[in-house]
């Protein structure tokens, strides 16, 4: 197991041994259940694509019921593909759980970012804008963005007025709160992408891929490279309780 898919449901805080206040966000992750094993031999590649939270018939295509329905499994509303080099030790139906995750695990969280629709510069780049005094005429507008005898057009990406979030973020180095597999949740330090009950994919890190010699056969790699990179700005030290449990 090196990912699964789940729903963020929000932000708390818990404290450690030393009751140092660490913000943590909840998910809901799984159980996943593995709907399809793609092979080199038949697809050129190894993957486990994975289903997550059910859907009602009537709300799906035929072409994605048979796709179910031929494997005599339940409908699923989301569909991931996480590529592993091994696929043997897993069979079609097997439920994957939160319980794969450790605390201390470093993950690489991707989600869609919140939408906000369309924005001037300053909120959408953050620009100064134009004086707040009242002889100016300009207090929100982006100002001069070219001249007209040179260049004689606006430059490519140039910051300029437009629609404004409700694209794919991935933020990576993310670590591990805790791990509750009773109500099949997880808790990672600091915020990831997304509103409430949006959908996220979790994925370990390489790191920890690497010193788990159960992980090492089916390291491979992970869809979540595929989403932007967004630099982690939650880089606090592992709580001692954390650490003491990785001991």
């Amino acid at each position: 197991m090196l990912g699964l898919i789940g729903k963020k449901k929000g932000m708390t805080q818990i404290f450690d041994q030393n009751g140092t206040y660490i913000p943590v966000t909840v998910v809901e992750l799984g159980p996943c259940v593995v709907v399809q094993k793609k092979t080199i031999d038949r697809d050129g590649y190894n993957a486990l694509q994975l289903g997550y939270a059910s859907k009602r018939a009537s709300r799906m295509t035929k072409p994605m019921r048979g796709h179910f329905e031929k494997k005599s499994l339940p409908l699923f509303a989301h569909l991931k593909e996480f590529r592993i080099d091994d696929v043997t030790a897993f069979n079609q139906g097997d439920e994957l759980c939160v319980s794969g995750f450790r605390v201390g695990d470093m993950v690489a969280v991707s989600g869609f970012s919140k939408g906000r629709g369309f924005q001037g510069v300053m909120k959408r780049h953050g620009k100064h804008g134009g004086p707040t005094a009242h002889g100016s005429t300009f207090h929100r507008r982006p100002g001069s963005i070219g001249m007209r005898t040179w260049p004689g057009r606006v430059f490519k990406n140039t910051g300029l007025p437009g629609h404004m979030g409700d694209t794919a973020v991935t933020i990576k180095n993310l670590q591990v709160a805790a791990v509750l597999p009773e109500e099949n949740a997880i808790l990672i330090r600091g915020a990831i992408p997304g509103c409430r009950e949006g959908l996220v994919e979790i994925v370990l890190s390489n790191g920890c891929i690497s010193e788990r010699p159960e992980l090492k056969k089916a390291a491979g790699n992970s869809s979540a490279d595929l989403a932007p990179v967004a630099e982690s700005k939650a880089d606090v030290p592992a709580t001692e309780a954390a650490t003491e449990e990785q001991k």
